[in-house]
């Protein structure tokens, strides 16, 4: 019996606790039917007995209703002729090879194949090198880099180059400022410290100069030793911009040019200006390093490593302090830094051995602090009945995470709250003490802000006032709140909202000239991401800061006089916080972290993982290798199989790297990379403040009717193709009227080549350009593409269901785990009430205040058939039915079903012989196995589906065909 007959949609999620009356039932007005009188529900049920209540009565009716709607999946008589005289030929030809029924819910291996160690498989050319790898230059052997890469002459000249240096009045200028940092005057502590341990931590304030002077100092001293040649430096960052600002002001300071052969320069992704290969610095991003690791085990270029930022925590860089840490035993020259904040310097120093700290103070002004209770008797602001919650009624947040560390804290806060509030009189007024009393903790009181900024125009200091809020929509709604307000429209304020989503053109450039910092309001919450393994989804809610959080905040007061921070939560609280976020690799999804585990061989997956700083919960490492067991990226030995080889080689998350893999396969290439650098990146879409809804309507409008958030943004993308023909102002002007980011648009471009690059080094297509016409036979299919993008994203698939009631029609959307579900209000989906199919795939699920879908596509039965999971034959009642992996169902007659079932073991096959041997397909030799199949597929697909999709318009710039 299959998932949909047991379990049945009606069921809702009343059986999941708390949410028992959000099942499927339906409520009619009065009047009586053939069944008699509505029956009520018994008078003593209340909550969540009554939701079961009713959803066992409703569910034998949403069982039928189910099986009454399901779609049909046709064929017509001649292909149905068509591909049976196929499969006949091609197991005709293949007879003596006894083929098994695939698994699909692997992709493509039989049980059998995902069970046995992987094949031997012939690996693609390594197409991620060391960027100094160069046929002319030294080679370098496995021994110590210091006695491998020494250079007489060069030494003699780099150090005639830094002793010229000492005319050049640029150089001087720069000089004096450089040694007004803190840093400079314990240069040669830095240099003994790092010179004597093969591990140092440097943590230092704000300002310290520890990122541009470190670097400086080492390669000055081996230059001035006569020992240049065997100084390479590397320094990881962690965000892009930082590795590009932070090498641009170093090369500055040495008053020579970034990049161009001289000492100073970086690596990013898809760019780069690099110095040179001996007696230098180079400033890159942390998944430079990862990359080079592929084809250089030991880093044998690399004389010192800096990991910059490491506080931070994030997933690469935890990763790469692990692969560093196991490194340094077989690198015993390679030097290591360790660039932290001042706050848990101490825990990355036990981490590696209890290695020396440095601290380097801070050039930062004194700043004055104030809480909660004290901005409240500063601004004498009371709060309004709709921003209070009484204490009887306070809930404390309880049930809101799915930590439990955080649900303990908020115990303990309300324990010891009324004791904190008998505190509080007497130092307070009573007005104070009672709002801090009524004071709604889940939420930022954006009323309260308004109230301080006015306080701090009119009474404090001048200066730039620096607000930090939780998201869009508190950005979004203060910014209103402000504009409502007479005094701030007057030509001396400039507000200046920053978002990823606001359509600033260089929010960075923005952010560097805001320089007059005096202000700064802490909201005191931040937006978290974390993962719950249990409910296999993401989750994002407001929490409270860190202690780490709070004084980066803090410290951006005091950079050019003393400054004032609030920071809007009360001294209990205050108390209460943790010392630093939780670092990334404890609360997100680990699949693409375990591909990396494989590709840089660093032996078993949990092995390694508990070798990290913070490891990840073993409940998340299990549920990351069993999800790439069941995309048959992995084997049952944990080890690579040929598709997960190149899964692991894509710089991208596993199902994105499978969807583009398919659309080099499918020949629909260019679309297809478009589709995914959007989602691996982001999309190219911004919301100007103020015009929300003329930005959807534009959204709306580049959608085209395709019913997907993937081929919107593709649209976007080719119409701005289109612009650019046009010229620079015509591009300018497209972006203007789509609220699209430019700059978004050609990163996007950009990945697109990367993508290509990778594709022709592994052998699955014959040119590095993603429009090459060979690769795009097919890039006009619409229908195709959307079945590409399927089977990246299963097993990703909502159902949706149609209520027609009083001449409206509504749409429901449920999942096979969570029950009913959103669309995601961005969406061009989202009040969509049309749909061709019944069916979507999504990219992301995620929990706010509800779980959402984000970036979601109609998709059709085809799709689902041929590229979901494993395909069922069965009989209900008087239905013929075929159902991919036992719940996703459609009606069709049997012979068709095994039709279908037969072509797909055949495309599997395929696939299979694809990935192990990567070429691209003929499309010319019509006649040929490979050829046949595919064209039947893809015939399939385009003209057998009931309500087919629209063309574009023709006139429209960013149409697909």
């Amino acid at each position: 019996m299959s998932y949909e007959q047991r379990k049945g949609w009606g069921r809702g999620r009343g059986g999941r606790g708390g949410r028992g009356g959000r099942g499927f039932s339906s409520h009619h007005e009065g009047g009586s039917s053939s069944e008699g009188a509505r029956e009520r529900p018994p008078p003593h049920l209340r909550g969540r007995a009554l939701g079961m209540w009713y959803a066992r009565r409703q569910g034998p009716k949403s069982k039928e209703r189910e099986r009454l709607e399901r779609a049909v999946v046709r064929m017509d008589e001649s292909r149905e002729q068509q591909i049976t005289r196929l499969l006949n030929s091609v197991q005709a030809e293949s007879k003596d090879v006894k083929q098994e029924p695939c698994s699909e819910s692997s992709w493509w291996a039989t049980e059998n194949e995902r069970n046995a160690a992987p094949p031997d498989i012939k690996l693609p050319v390594d197409i991620v090198k060391d960027a100094w790898d160069d046929d002319d230059d030294e080679k370098f052997s496995e021994s110590a880099y210091g006695l491998s890469r020494v250079n007489a002459s060069l030494d003699r000249r780099l150090k005639e180059e830094l002793q010229d240096k000492t005319t050049d009045y640029r150089y001087l200028e720069m000089q004096r400022f450089r040694e007004k940092l803190p840093s400079y005057s314990m240069k040669e502590e830095i240099i003994k410290m790092v010179e004597r341990n093969q591990v140092t931590v440097i943590s230092g304030e704000t300002g310290c100069g520890k990122t541009t002077q470190v670097t400086q100092f080492i390669l000055d001293d081996y230059i001035n030793r006569g020992k240049g040649s065997a100084c390479h430096i590397v320094c990881t960052q962690p965000r892009r911009i930082s590795a590009i600002s932070v090498a641009e002001r170093v090369a500055a300071e040495r008053a020579e040019p970034c990049g161009e052969g001289h000492s100073t320069g970086y690596q990013i992704r898809l760019q780069c200006q690099l110095p040179r290969k001996q007696g230098s610095i180079l400033y890159c991003t942390t998944g430079i390093v990862l990359q080079w690791l592929q084809s250089d085990h030991q880093l044998t270029s690399v004389s010192h490593i800096v990991l910059d930022e490491v506080h931070e925590r994030n997933l690469q860089s935890d990763m790469l302090m692990a692969v560093v840490k196991d490194l340094l035993k077989c690198r015993p020259d390679l030097k290591v830094m360790l660039m932290s904040a001042t706050l848990n310097a101490e825990k990355f120093s036990q981490y590696f051995e209890g290695c020396p700290m440095l601290h380097i103070p801070g050039l930062t002004f004194p700043v004055k602090e104030y809480l909660l209770e004290d901005v409240y008797e500063m601004v004498k602001f009371s709060p309004k009945d709709s921003d209070c919650r009484p204490r009887t009624n306070r809930r404390f947040m309880q049930g809101r995470t799915t930590r439990p560390e955080k649900a303990e804290k908020e115990e303990i806060y309300r324990e010891r709250f009324p004791g904190y509030l008998r505190q509080l009189q007497g130092q307070y007024s009573e007005s104070t003490v009672r709002a801090v009393e009524y004071t709604d903790d889940e939420k930022v009181n954006l009323e309260l802000i308004v109230e301080l900024i006015r306080h701090i125009v009119l009474k404090r200091e001048d200066g730039a006032i620096l607000v930090f809020l939780p998201g869009w929509d508190t950005i979004s709604t203060l910014n209103d709140l402000l504009m409502a307000q007479v005094m701030f429209k007057s030509d001396r304020f400039i507000i200046i909202p920053l978002h990823s989503l606001m359509p600033t053109v260089n929010q960075t450039q923005e952010c560097i000239t805001i320089d007059d910092v005096v202000h700064v309001i802490d909201g005191g919450k931040l937006k978290e991401t974390n993962y719950d393994t249990q409910n296999n989804i993401r989750t994002m809610t407001a929490e409270w800061v860190s202690h780490a959080n709070a004084k980066q905040r803090k410290g951006r007061a005091g950079r050019v006089k003393p400054g004032y921070c609030y920071h809007l939560y009360n001294k209990l609280r205050e108390s209460l916080l943790d010392d630093y976020q939780l670092p990334e690799i404890v609360r997100t999804p680990l699949e693409e972290l375990c591909l990396h585990i494989k590709i840089l061989n660093l032996g078993g997956i949990a092995t390694f993982l508990s070798k990290v700083m913070d490891p990840p919960l073993r409940a998340a490492i299990i549920l990351a290798i069993t999800h790439l067991m069941e995309m048959n990226a992995l084997d049952r030995h944990e080890e690579l199989t040929p598709l997960g080889f190149h899964l692991a080689r894509l710089p991208v998350e596993p199902h994105i790297g499978k969807m583009i893999l398919f659309g080099a396969l499918f020949c629909c290439l260019d679309p297809v990379l478009t589709v995914a650098a959007s989602l691996s990146f982001k999309d190219p879409f911004v919301i100007p403040l103020g015009k929300e809804k003329l930005a959807d309507m534009k959204r709306k409008e580049l959608s085209q009717n395709t019913k997907s958030d993937h081929l919107t943004a593709l649209n976007a993308f080719q119409g701005w193709e289109s612009a650019k023909k046009w010229g620079p102002r015509a591009e300018r002007e497209y972006c203007w009227d789509h609220f699209l980011s430019s700059n978004t648009l050609k990163m996007l471009g950009d990945m697109k080549g990367q993508f290509a690059e990778h594709l022709l080094g592994a052998g699955f297509v014959s040119s590095s350009s993603p429009k090459d016409p060979k690769s795009n036979i097919n890039s006009g299919n619409e229908k195709l593409i959307k079945a590409v993008l399927c089977a990246g994203l299963y097993p990703k698939v909502a159902k949706i269901r149609m209520n027609h009631k009083k001449n409206k029609t509504s749409v429901k959307v449920y999942t096979k785990a969570d029950g009913k579900v959103s669309i995601h209000p961005k969406s061009v989906n989202v009040e969509e009430t049309e749909f061709h199919h019944h069916w979507l795939v999504y990219h992301l699920k995620m929990k706010t205040s509800s779980i959402f879908l984000y970036d979601c596509t109609e998709v059709s039965p085809y799709s689902l058939l041929f590229f979901g999971g494993d395909i069922s034959i069965q009989k209900d009642q008087d239905q013929d039915t075929i159902a991919v992996d036992e719940w996703i169902v459609f009606q069709s007659p049997a012979r068709i079903a095994h039709l279908v079932k037969n072509l797909k073991t055949e495309l599997d096959s395929l696939l299979k012989e694809k990935i192990e041997n990567p070429q691209p397909v003929d499309w010319n030799d019509t006649k040929s196995r490979d050829c046949a199949v595919l064209l039947a597929i893809i015939d399939l697909i385009t003209t057998q589906e009931s309500g087919q999709a629209k063309n574009f318009n023709p006139s429209f710039p960013g149409r697909l065909f």
